[in-house]
């Protein structure tokens, strides 16, 4: 009986950062018209914040026990997640427990080379080269093996000609260390930082502003951070859309 749509997030505890999640959400919505629509959050420390602030968010389990009992049959679950990775592999696990007689998984943002090269594509003219300037990227990072994908897509922005677009991670590698290494030949220079995260949350706020920042300003660089979340970016939500459209065409149950 009916069929929903499970939004998936790891969700973020500043509020002015989840306009960024909220936007995306939308998206995926109006992408599927006569769905039953429900939101999730993979992170138990976001959610336990947010039951504190008097907002109760499921997680994917939750969210699917939740349409089970009240008969819902048919669930599609699209994740903003950018990439593969441990957050992943547990959603997919909490996919597979559920109890439904049909559930479609969808993948994650960048999840297979054309993505990357299509994500680069867009994120250089989203960025386009100034002198005496440039871009990082500052993403999560994950010692999960899909962590790959930065460097592979620091290797797709070098193949569209921006050797002044750099890709970086907090907790994975390239790292702030390889970061500086590379803009060092190129003398002193501004230094725009952005993240590279569906959300300009906690990481954005300490990370970035207070870490990466001074130490680039330390090297001689000039640095200023941009406070924009992915999920913000207009050709960012129409990525999502269509990676859920080709879910809802497929409905590959998980396997």
């Amino acid at each position: 009986m009916g069929q929903a749509l499970v939004i998936v997030s790891f969700g973020t505890s500043v509020p002015e950062a989840r306009a960024a999640i909220t936007a995306v959400e939308e998206t995926l919505e109006q992408a599927a018209p006569g769905y039953l629509c429900r939101r999730a959050f993979t992170s138990p420390t976001i959610r336990r914040i947010l039951a504190g602030r008097g907002e109760e968010v499921p997680s994917l389990a939750q969210a699917l026990d939740s349409l089970r009992e009240a008969g819902v049959e048919r669930v599609a679950v699209q994740p903003t997640h950018l990439l593969y990775g441990y957050e992943y592999d547990k959603l997919k696990a909490e996919a597979e427990a559920a109890a439904l007689p049909e559930l479609a998984l969808g993948r994650p943002l960048l999840a297979g080379t054309e993505d990357i090269r299509r994500f680069a594509r867009r994120l250089s003219a989203a960025y386009p080269p100034e002198a005496g300037r440039a871009v990082v990227l500052m993403g999560h990072g994950t010692e999960h093996f899909a962590n790959a994908v930065y460097p592979a897509l620091q290797t797709a922005l070098r193949l569209e000609g921006r050797e002044d677009v750099l890709v970086g991670t907090v907790e994975g590698w390239p790292g702030l260390e390889d970061i500086l290494r590379q803009l060092e030949p190129g003398g002193p220079r501004h230094i725009r930082l952005v993240p590279l995260m569906l959300v300009a949350g906690d990481h954005a706020r300490a990370d970035m502003a207070e870490e990466w920042k001074p130490r680039l300003e330390q090297a001689g660089h000039t640095a200023s951070c941009v406070f924009t979340g992915l999920g913000e970016l207009p050709w960012v939500q129409e990525m999502y859309r269509e990676r859920l459209l080709q879910l809802l065409h497929m409905e590959q149950a998980v396997d």
